[in-house]
């Protein structure tokens, strides 16, 4: 067993002493999160052969991980489809991390203030690499309104919250984020750093973001950023439905009631500087 280094007084550290070398099984718990990761809406269901190809495991490397997985019930198997899907315990603990979630819970009440006002649905987001993660929402009241989505993952450039929280970022951060390359969903996403720059300049000076058509086609919204204790960002909340109802005029509108609503969340997270 590896020994720490002798100190003449262990209850004076402030922090843990440095472990350079990886803690032991860390490997294996980093191979089983990324196979975890790749139970998506879009393919909720693995064949082992498949996700080991996925993930570049062996198969029998796969098999073992995934049979400690669904021992603790963090994924089921279709012994008949030879499928494995998600579990309750993968549900129980989405459930545990969302109620833990400040922000959330925080910002529940001012989403359902926003849908009194604006009638569209509104959401509360974050982010996650280079996307915004939906992780409270609540539905419009319009005939045609965006289906509850709750744990769906957008990229953040095409999204008027992705774009509220990248404002608050300098040009480097942003690229960090992203990555070099921005993906094209419509004719009207923004595909360059330099067209993006330029509208999250525009989005600083007006204090709230726009996404039109840039996601989806008949898709707009208006987000504004979250800011905790310290002042960095902690996600966004936007407002969004067809185009059919959602006018410039009633863009401007809802935008800036979209602002306020994320001032008062912040201000209830601690953050006492301007909006």
């Amino acid at each position: 067993m590896r020994r720490l280094a002798a100190h003449p007084d262990p209850s004076s550290w402030s922090d843990p002493p440095d472990v350079p070398e990886p803690v032991q099984g860390a490997q294996s718990v980093a191979r089983a999160m990324a196979l975890l990761k790749q139970f998506t809406d879009a393919h909720p269901t693995w064949r082992l052969s498949d996700l080991a190809r996925a993930e570049g495991l062996h198969r029998a490397t796969a098999y073992r991980l995934l049979t400690a997985l669904e021992r603790e019930g963090v994924l089921t198997r279709d012994i008949a489809r030879d499928h494995y899907r998600l579990g309750p315990e993968a549900i129980a603990l989405g459930a545990r991390a969302l109620r833990a979630n400040d922000v959330r819970a925080v910002s529940h009440d001012e989403l359902s203030i926003l849908v009194d006002a604006t009638h569209e649905t509104a959401t509360v987001e974050t982010l996650v690499g280079p996307d915004m993660l939906i992780i409270d929402e609540v539905p419009g009241r319009g005939l045609v309104s965006p289906k509850p989505s709750v744990g769906t993952r957008w990229p953040a450039h095409a999204t008027s919250t992705g774009k509220a929280v990248l404002a608050t970022m300098g040009a480097a951060a942003v690229e960090r984020a992203l990555g070099p390359k921005l993906a094209r969903f419509t004719e009207r996403t923004i595909v360059t750093h330099a067209e993006l720059a330029r509208d999250l300049a525009d989005i600083r000076r007006r204090g709230w973001a726009i996404a039109a058509h840039e996601l989806e086609i008949g898709y707009v919204a208006v987000g504004a950023v979250l800011r905790g204790q310290s002042g960095h960002a902690v996600g966004a909340i936007s407002v969004g439905g067809s185009s059919a109802r959602l006018t410039t005029t009633r863009l401007q509108a809802f935008g800036r009631q979209c602002k306020a609503s994320a001032a008062r969340i912040s201000a209830a997270l601690g953050w006492r500087g301007a909006a």
